[in-house]
Formats: structure tokens, sequence, C-alpha cells
């Protein structure tokens, strides 16, 4: 079969002017995939959000302030958002594609003091904007700042951000929010709280945290952990350099009318040091008719497009595949663009990994799945993904593995695992299992494999 008549056959999904690609994230009422805009080329990032769930647990404010939110910050360390989308069943939030991963898989050891400064300049840049168009965020932590293929902060994931109109008559916010370890201790209270000053102590633990590679405030009990948070129970260990010391004791100060603010933390020696304020047009779309139109019935056509020949006759799907790949994806995934890190099997893997492989499709499923029931895996398969799920709770509850095949030739195959839940040291054991498993099927490079017989 010619190269011509084989892509007829490959399905491609478009939402409008989209053709989506793979899943690059999952989560409980969404999920996140990589696509390709046809019109210009440019590769975006789309939130599809199922209506049903989102109407059965009444998310459709939370959902539509995430998105008003978004349109009010424009700033390069925020992940933009394009447009919104609507069909039938699902919503579609186009943001900006963002491929330098996640900050959170840089907290692996010690971080040298000057990229941790520029990482924090770069957060309260950002953060002090946001609360000048008056956005809280109320969940900042590692997981949502992400990093652009520069190395630049992009936060992300405002899903639990308030704006300033739902701040009530005492001018408090009431809603207790965040991921605990990095909540101020207001939030705990049933007081109420100002959004700004809780965001700049969520910023001061990730400080800490860029710094030691620990949180401050850690504890299996969780009265215990909200008694050293409300107490500011920590200390700074002894390579912190005194001015980073003083400026994170500031910052983390029980006491929310005597902490520092982002004004006075502009002015802080420490934070000063090298710090160059973005240069960036401030304008921002205040129009929110594409968000009111996203939740109505399909004005966006949500379709299966086939690929077509030169008479433009529609090409049926005529049997199940593996999501293809095309060149561009496959690069978006190196690092930079050198094709030997990403097949470098022995790459240092965080919270997903993937490796290539020659066999078919269909045996790298089986494959896996002989590799993962004997660890306690119930398993459930569809159009070559599969989705493993420990029997046995965790540090962090049930232990759930993501996988999906993609075929970037005929005869050659990318297989994604991640870990879509429960704990990252977890994953870690769990693949370096699997990878035993399948070592017939991971492909090497005849370069990999005389490294291998050397070492």
């Amino acid at each position: 079969m010619n190269r011509a008549k084989m892509s007829t056959t490959k399905l491609k999904r478009k939402v409008g002017k989209y053709e989506l690609g793979r899943t690059i994230g999952v989560g409980t009422f969404a999920k996140v995939r990589f696509a390709r805009n046809c019109e210009t080329g440019e590769h975006v990032a789309i939130k599809i959000l199922d209506k049903e769930k989102v109407l059965k647990h009444k998310l459709v404010e939370q959902i539509k302030r995430e998105i008003a939110t978004m349109k009010l910050i424009k700033h390069p360390n925020v992940v933009r958002l394009h447009e919104v989308m609507g069909s039938r069943t699902k919503i579609f939030i186009v943001l900006e594609y963002v491929t330098g991963g996640e900050l959170f898989d840089k907290i692996d050891g010690r971080i040298k003091e000057d990229e941790v400064r520029r990482y924090f300049q770069q957060l309260i840049n950002a953060v002090d904007f946001c609360h000048s168009r008056g956005v809280y965020h109320r969940d900042l932590k590692p997981e949502n700042l992400l990093l652009d293929s520069y190395g630049n902060l992009k936060i992300s994931d405002f899903g639990l951000s308030a704006l300033s109109h739902q701040v009530k008559d005492d001018g408090l916010l009431h809603t207790s929010c965040g991921t605990p370890n990095y909540v101020a201790p207001e939030v705990l209270n049933d007081g109420g709280y100002d959004g700004a000053t809780a965001d700049l102590w969520s910023c001061g633990v990730i400080l800490f945290v860029l710094l030691s590679g620990y949180l401050p405030f850690d504890d299996s009990n969780l009265m215990r952990l909200y008694e050293k948070i409300s107490n500011a129970e920590f200390s700074c260990p002894s390579w912190f350099s005194p001015g980073a010391t003083r400026l994170i004791q500031r910052i983390l100060d029980p006491n929310p009318m005597t902490r520092i603010t982002i004004s006075e933390i502009l002015k802080d020696q420490w934070f000063k040091k090298g710090y160059k304020p973005p240069v960036f047009d401030e304008k921002y779309d205040t129009n929110l008719d594409d968000v009111d139109a996203a939740f109505e019935d399909s004005e966006v056509s949500e379709r299966w497009a086939s690929v077509t020949d030169t008479d433009h006759h529609v090409v049926e799907e005529k049997e199940e595949q593996p999501a293809a790949m095309n060149a561009f994806e496959l690069i978006s995934l190196s690092k930079g663009l050198n094709l030997n890190n990403f097949f470098d099997v022995e790459q240092e893997y965080k919270r997903e990994t993937r490796f290539t492989s020659k066999c078919p499709a269909n045996e790298i499923v089986s494959k896996i799945e002989e590799a993962a029931k004997p660890l306690g895996f119930d398993i459930q398969k569809k159009n070559y993904k599969m989705r493993l799920e420990n029997s046995t709770a965790g540090r962090k509850g049930n232990l759930n593995i993501a996988t999906e095949i993609f075929q970037v030739a005929p005869s050659f195959h990318m297989v994604e695992v991640k870990k879509s839940k429960g704990d990252t040291l977890e994953f870690q054991k769990f693949y370096r299992s699997l990878s035993i498993g399948l070592k017939d099927v991971v492909w090497k490079s005849e370069e990999d494999m005389q490294d291998h017989l050397l070492n």
C-alpha cells in the first residue's frame, strides 16, 4: 500500500478549525488534548469538558468563572486562553500550549538560588497583575505552574480562582479551597480571608519548596498539619541564604494583617537582584459572548472528519487503529529538537514517561496487561488506551495509570504512560517494575544496544 493510499484510512477528529491529537492530561471532569490550528498551524491545548457531568455536578458557574478569569488576564506568565467553543455534548476551551512541563518536575533536588529567584520573580509579577484585575487564584502550587520552551513560568488552572465581585459585604472571601499544604492559615478558619494575602502565603510556600525540595508544613495527620500551618511551625534549612530566609519568614507570617505585601516584596533586596519586569501589551478581552454560547447547544461542529482524496470523497473508518502522531507532535515531545533524547528509554521519568516499540499495537496492549496484572492492577481497555487502577490504596489513594499507543509509522509506535491519580513515587516504582516486563517490547537503537553491552 503506498503512502498516499495509506493516509486516506486515517481519521482525524476536528473541532471547528482545530485538529485534535493525543491526550496530554486527564482530570475528573475534563481532559486536555494537544491540537493544531488547521488555518495557522499553531499548536494549542484544548480542555474538553463533558456538559452532562458539568450540569450534573452544578459546575456551570465555576467553569464560566474560570473562563471569564482567563479572559481578563493577558500576561506573559499566565497561560493564555484563545477561545471557547461548544457542541451539543462538550465544551472546548482553547488554551496556549506550554511545552516545558510542570515546575513540579524540577523539584527533585536543590535548584540553584538564582534560578529559583527568577521563577519567584515571574510568579510574583503575574500574581500581582492578577490581583490588580481583581482575580485571586486560590490554588497556587508547583503543579499549577508550567514552564514554556524558554524556561519561563506560566500560571495555569484557574478552576478555583475567585473574582472580586464574589467578595462579601465584609470585604472577604468565604470559600475554603486549595491544596492543604499550600493554604494560608486564615483560609482554614471560618472567618473569611483576603484573596491577595492568601495567594501570597501560597507563593511563600512555593518559594520554600523550590529552594529546599520539600514542604515547610507536612504531616500525615490533617489536624496536626492545620496546627503547624496556623502556628507557622517551620524552619529554614542552613543552606538558605540570609536574604531568602528573611523573605520567607515575612511571607509565612500566620497573621495576614502583618504579612508582607507584594509592593513590599518588590522592594526586598533578595527579590530585586536581577529583576526585570516584563514588557507586554496589557489589553484584555471582556467579551464573554462565546462563553455563553459554549453552554448552549452546538454552534460549533464537533465531528469525526475523514481525510479526503483528490476527488473529495470521504473515506470511512474501516477499523479501529491507534491514534496517528505526526512529525510536529513527535518533535514537540522531545527535549528541544534532539530526537535522541526522545528515544532514550533510560530517561529520567517523573509522573509520565514514553517509550517506542516496533511491535504491533495489539501486542503492546497484551504485554502491558501481562506485566501490570501481577502488580495488582485492574485494567480497562478501549481504542488502544488503557486505564490501570491499583486495587490497594497507597499513600495518596489508589494509584491510577493511563496509557495510550500512538502510531508514528505503520510498524512503529510510541507508548505514553502517565500517572493520573495517586503518589508520584509509587508511580515511579510501578514503572520500574513494568519496564522489566516490557523489555522485549521496548525498541532501542543500535547505538543504545552497543552502550548497553559496553556497560
